[in-house]
């Protein structure tokens, strides 16, 4: 069993102050084949903490990405609403962002392609990044270059070096399973051009707290973000969130725009949303 999380996982603050505990439970999507119904399956325990200088809520234990997302079973595809929301923000981006053959439109955790394949459509060059080696291998049966392999720092330096930078980076539902954020932070800054902007979607820890979306909380979800500890992450890796939508996706969802021109000045949404977060407690243990 791996020892307990003692200090942040974006800033290092020390001690996490204790929030819920959920007791020990089996992983998620770990699907038992039928030969091992009558085995025990391996328990974790699945604890949420709260750090008191970067409003970070988190899980303590770690569970290997490795071990949770080298094979996987979702598709996301299987979702009707997933490709009528992918459709439409590709659609939405490449007008807004006047997108081109020249340009280059890469998704981390790409899935099966659900997303950058309306970008293919349009004739926009398009790259995954999707470590389960079953759903990358669909997805480039369906003609959509994808690597088999985690997003971090090394991946952005390697494809940087390889000319590959990103006009627009997605990034959905990802950040959240992802242990090392510093490392992914910092890879995202590379990757993005100069004047290319992330899109990344997470779920709203306010909307699980408040419909009490205890269903949420597994061992593959690390992190549940407020937009106050994102600002603190993406600030230390020199980007700046300027923009937010609440969106409706996966019981709440905040989708961030973020650049990585530090000059740029957050735009009302993002403050009027640091200012109710402030208001209703969310920057504070108490």
């Amino acid at each position: 069993m791996n020892a307990p999380l003692v200090a942040c996982r974006s800033c290092a603050h020390a001690p996490l102050a204790p929030v819920l505990s959920l007791g020990t439970t089996p992983l998620a999507n770990q699907l038992l084949t039928e030969e091992r119904l009558s085995a025990p399956e391996h328990r974790h325990p699945l604890d949420i903490a709260y750090c008191e200088k970067c409003s970070l809520v988190q899980i303590t234990e770690t569970i290997p990405p490795e071990e949770l997302f080298t094979d996987y079973v979702y598709f996301s595809s299987f979702s009707d609403a997933m490709l009528a929301h992918a459709k439409e923000l590709a659609g939405r981006v490449a007008e807004a962002r006047r997108l081109g053959p020249s340009d280059l439109v890469v998704e981390i955790a790409s899935n099966d392609g659900y997303l950058l394949q309306y970008y293919k459509e349009l004739g926009i060059g398009v790259l995954g990044i999707e470590p389960a080696r079953n759903i990358a291998k669909v997805a480039r049966e369906r003609g959509i270059p994808t690597l088999a392999e985690f997003f971090g720092k090394d991946l952005a330096d390697r494809l940087q070096a390889e000319g590959k930078r990103a006009a627009v980076v997605h990034a959905n539902n990802v950040m959240a399973h992802v242990p090392n954020i510093n490392m992914f932070a910092a890879g995202l800054h590379t990757i993005l051009a100069d004047d290319g902007i992330a899109l990344i979607e997470v779920p709203y820890v306010r909307e699980m707290v408040e419909r009490c979306e205890f269903d949420t909380i597994y061992h593959e979800h690390v992190f549940y973000f407020s937009l106050t500890a994102l600002t603190r992450l993406f600030a230390r890796h020199r980007l700046v969130v300027v923009d937010v939508e609440l969106i409706p996706l996966h019981g709440g969802s905040l989708l961030l725009s973020v650049t990585k021109d530090t000059k740029a000045s957050p735009g009302s949404r993002v403050a009027a949303l640091l200012d109710e977060e402030s208001r209703l407690g969310m920057a504070s243990i108490v």
